[in-house]
């Protein structure tokens, strides 16, 4: 019976009821970098949509919003005071880690989904900078520390930030936020992930991105340096003896 019931639906082209679905923008695609870069905001912008068969969601719609920038190694070292200097005595190296990570959300992270679904989908800092310990050794309790330290030091930074409360609905099914760029963020491509969820299920969600790129004076002397590398090494010793040469000129003792 059930068989035969699967056959009439597709013959008759009628299918179960459709999630909801999701549609981002941003307000910019790419944030320049010039000398005077202190930050910038971009504004995301999202829509749920939902056809006549999809189930109303009485407890209404959650949103998290993950930024991740380029990934890169990281070393972490641990400093100890030997008399009157500091010496590095351990480190762990941690590979493929966002150099940026901004989640944001209409509501603390814990009131939307458990810690189990957050694991799961990667969802919060902390799933984003997984645990590695020291190859060398067979068990390692001390990269724990090692951890936090690099979370503490990127959330001084501001490079590492959890938002709640910063997704705001227009609507039912419509959203909006920020997305703050430090002037200290890293160059190259930014990726956004944008989920929606619904009593603890993540429902759907989004992908997008933007790009933070030089411009102006800085671009120009990066790119030199790149394509004519002997042309600018030539032309930064000439303006390091001129430099010189003039000083000497000024500060001369008659």
């Amino acid at each position: 019976m059930a068989r035969q019931l699967a056959v009439a639906l597709w013959l008759c082209g009628l299918s179960p009821a459709v999630a909801e679905d999701l549609i981002v923008t941003l307000s910019s695609e790419k944030v320049a970098i010039t000398q005077k870069f202190g930050g910038a905001d971009i504004a995301l912008f999202g829509a749920i949509g939902r056809d006549a068969a999809t189930v109303a969601r009485s407890a209404g719609y959650d949103v998290v919003v993950t930024v991740k920038g380029p990934r890169g190694q990281v070393i972490v070292r641990e400093k100890q005071q030997a008399g009157p200097v500091w010496l590095n005595l351990d480190q762990r190296k941690y590979i493929a880690i966002p150099s940026f990570i901004a989640i944001l959300s209409n509501r603390p992270l814990a009131d939307i989904c458990d810690a189990e679904v957050r694991n799961k989908l990667r969802i919060g800092i902390d799933p984003l900078v997984p645990a590695q310990g020291d190859r060398t050794r067979s068990a390692d309790p001390d990269e724990p520390d090692f951890r936090n330290a690099l979370i503490r030091l990127r959330k001084a930074q501001k490079l590492f930030l959890e938002q709640s409360g910063v997704v705001r609905f227009l609507s039912p099914n419509l959203f909006q936020t920020e997305i703050r760029i430090p002037g200290t963020a890293p160059l190259g491509h930014y990726d956004i992930e944008v989920a929606v969820f619904a009593e603890g299920v993540q429902l759907t969600k989004g992908t997008l991105g933007f790009q933070v790129i030089k411009e102006g004076i800085e671009h120009r002397i990066t790119d030199m340096a790149y394509q004519h590398g002997l042309l600018y090494g030539l032309m930064t010793a000439l303006i390091a003896i001129a430099i010189g040469w003039l000083a000497t000129v000024i500060f001369r003792r008659e």
